[in-house]
């Protein structure tokens, strides 16, 4: 088991994509990985999270936008995150 003590601690709301404002560098840094569970199920496709607003963008299939990134849809559920 990897010790996550010292690794920062996830923030409220977090982005994969750079672009965002809400990604944090730091987090993408160390090798351990996020976890996300929505609603009790592990969610391996989650590109954004709001814990206390309790949602989680996926990528709606293969649709892109004008600019060539993934169309996003919103989930709505309680939403847990971790160091796995």
């Amino acid at each position: 088991m990897n010790d996550t003590s010292t690794l920062p601690t996830l923030p409220d709301r977090l982005s994969v994509n750079p672009r965002s404002p809400h990604h944090v560098a730091e987090i993408f840094e160390n090798d351990n990985d996020i976890g996300i569970k929505l609603n009790g199920k592990e969610r391996f496709d989650v590109e954004e999270y709001c814990i206390s607003e309790g949602w989680v963008k996926i990528p709606a299939h293969k649709a892109l936008d004008c600019r060539g990134q993934p169309l996003l849809r919103t989930v709505k559920g309680s939403v847990e995150a971790f160091y796995r």
